[in-house]
């Protein structure tokens, strides 16, 4: 992400939840393709928390439809605290987080970090100061 910054590349970054509530706004409109652009332009297309709330089936059509039309033309970043075994459960079925999940993996590289949270951990920190402070 930092490389294709500083080459001039297009990025651009939203969590899933935000993602899926813009396209389904467009949609409702009959903006689709023109928001599915918002998506598909960016050379590296960052999506945050993917899992974070289960997804309706048309939610995840959406999800499925910026996936499949970025295949093999842009990247794209996912971050996630789910297994690729739980995807079933957020996209609400096994056979489109399968096909998401083969669209994602082909020619791509998984970085699994796996640990406790750093947003977390640095909470915890503050909250144990304060508690010694008092």
């Amino acid at each position: 992400m930092i490389r294709a910054t500083a080459n001039g590349s297009r990025q651009a970054m939203s969590s899933l939840d935000d993602m899926v509530r813009n396209l389904k706004a467009a949609e409702a409109a009959g903006r689709l393709t023109s928001k599915l652009g918002t998506y598909l332009q960016p050379t590296v297309l960052v999506v945050d928390e993917v899992g974070y709330q289960p997804l309706e089936r048309a939610e995840a059509n959406l999800v499925f439809q910026v996936i499949s039309k970025r295949y093999e033309k842009g990247s794209i970043v996912l971050t996630s605290n789910k297994t690729f075994s739980e995807w079933g459960q957020v996209f609400g079925d096994e056979v489109l987080p399968t096909a998401i999940l083969d669209r994602l993996l082909h020619h791509r590289e998984v970085i699994s970090i796996n640990g406790p949270s750093h947003r977390l951990k640095n909470r915890l920190k503050a909250i144990e100061r304060e508690t010694h402070m008092v």
